[in-house]
């Protein structure tokens, strides 16, 4: 495909990873681009959160991750103009025994993409690094690291950080991290600055300028299959991730 595919990616669960798909996506399809979101999650969380309904045994990412049907059966609209989505269902939760045995069970994925058409395509990725999430690392030419600004959640980084070298050494060298998101911040917190301090001295430029916050608004959108852009756009987290999304245009001009 043409286009850029993004996988959002972060092994532990709750840090913000349907959170941010949902609404850089959202984001950039308001500035015109053409989005696709893939959800690849069994929980079907982005899927809801644009107001679909998860009926088990539909066409889904299921299907397409298994190759079995084409992406064009399964791309559905959503309310929000430019951006289509690949829904989920419970039935995704099968395909890493299903894929276990077959050829090439790595690259599923990117055969499935072949004939996909977008400026963007965000992969919406499970927690762990299963088949489902090696299949999108695969398919991927970048990667975005959501990470919530509490101490646990930077334990995980060093085995992501190694899985991603693994990706690329083996299966995908075009690989990249296009950036760490800080999600969940809290001003309030000492714990918040602290653990984002950490994490600019380490990883540097990697990091993302913007940051997410802690914000009521992001957390009840979803309960009305909503973005929180058009939940409530001038909501602290609406605006940040209308930030993150110039953000990211802006790396993405100058690569």
């Amino acid at each position: 495909m043409s286009g850029q595919v993004v996988a959002v990616i972060n092994q532990k669960g709750g840090v913000g990873k349907t959170t941010t798909v949902v609404n850089l996506a959202t984001a950039l399809a308001a500035s015109g681009r053409r989005v696709l979101v893939v959800d690849l999650d069994p929980q079907g969380n982005a899927t809801t959160g644009f107001g679909l309904v998860k009926e088990r045994g539909i066409k889904s990412s299921y299907g397409l991750l298994l190759n079995v049907v084409s992406p064009s059966e399964v791309i559905r609209n959503t309310y929000v103009d430019n951006l289509d989505i690949v829904p989920s269902t419970i039935d995704l939760s099968a395909a890493e025994v299903e894929l276990f045995d077959q050829e090439n069970r790595e690259k599923k994925l990117r055969e499935a993409f072949c004939n996909i058409d977008y400026d963007y395509v965000f992969i919406d990725c499970p927690p762990g690094f299963g088949l489902i999430s090696i299949n999108a690392l695969n398919a991927s030419s970048k990667i975005i690291i959501p990470l919530q600004c509490e101490f646990y959640a930077l334990e995980g980084l060093a085995q992501l950080f190694k899985t991603v070298e693994n990706v690329k050494s083996a299966i995908n060298p075009s690989l990249i991290v296009a950036g760490i998101v800080l999600t969940m911040y809290d001003r309030r917190n000492s714990l918040s600055h602290m653990i984002a301090d950490d994490v600019r001295s380490h990883f540097k430029t990697l990091v993302f300028n913007t940051v997410i916050p802690r914000n009521v608004r992001v957390s009840e959108a979803p309960s009305f299959g909503k973005p929180v852009l058009l939940y409530d756009m001038k909501s602290a987290g609406a605006l940040a991730y209308i930030e993150l999304a110039r953000e990211f245009l802006a790396r993405e001009n100058e690569a």
